[in-house]
């Protein structure tokens, strides 16, 4: 790495995608946010320690003319901790200019919860029927969704359990390392031990409860969606 002091911003987020990143949950996140803010940040190619809070507020407003606040907010405290690091460890500057803008609000959360009668539509069009084990894949999507209505998991985090991580008798599911990085317990309620009681049952021989990929659920769910013309 080029002298301390001389290093740019990239030099900066470079370093930090290599020594950093690879150490957290969110890796492949993170790098690919690392380059874009290499690439897109106009100031990058400046030396580290003369980016000035000024530079950092115009990055700020211009991005939010592209995108939502609260990814503004994720890419801002990416840029922080690359200024923390680089201010604390590496000794590449003597202040972090990111402190000193304000983050835009979170905007408004999505509390519009899906409604009975959209919900039995989703079902009914996913070819779910209440007590019958999921043989195609639309119908464990249908298992997923009704599993996060009644857990609030994230949609990977349900499509990731395995009959290891279910624990039917004592009424939780373990997570490992989430999207934060920490592992918990999540209760079950009644329903949903009934719904991994079928899943458990579909599964066979296998270890994973879904064949089911997130990549392929979006999907699957987005078109269902947009057929039915629910939306928000």
């Amino acid at each position: 790495h080029s002298a301390g002091v001389s290093s740019s911003l990239s030099d900066a987020l470079k370093r930090y995608k290599l020594e950093v990143s690879p150490n957290k949950a969110g890796r492949r996140w993170e790098e690919v946010r690392l380059d874009k803010l290499d690439n897109d940040l106009a100031f990058s190619g400046e030396r580290i320690g003369e980016v000035t809070v000024d530079q950092v507020a115009e990055w700020r407003d211009s991005r939010l003319k592209v995108v939502a606040s609260p990814t503004v907010r994720r890419e801002m405290t990416l840029l922080s901790s690359v200024f923390e690091i680089a201010k604390r460890e590496w000794r590449w500057c003597a202040t972090n200019p990111v402190r000193e803008v304000k983050r835009p609000s979170n905007g408004r959360p999505r509390d519009r919860r899906i409604q009975p009668d959209e919900e039995q539509k989703l079902l009914a069009r996913l070819g779910y029927v209440e007590g019958v084990k999921p043989e195609a894949l639309q119908q464990e999507l249908a298992y997923a969704f009704l599993i996060a209505i009644e857990t609030a998991m994230r949609q990977g985090e349900i499509l990731g359990l395995t009959r290891a991580t279910t624990h039917l008798a004592k009424r939780y599911v373990r997570l490992d390392a989430t999207k934060n990085g920490d592992s918990r317990n999540v209760p079950l309620s009644l329903r949903a031990v009934e719904l991994l009681k079928l899943l458990i049952a579909a599964a066979g021989d296998r270890q994973e409860l879904f064949r089911l990929k997130s990549g392929s659920a979006d999907a699957m769910f987005r078109k269902v969606r947009n057929e039915l013309e629910i939306v928000d």
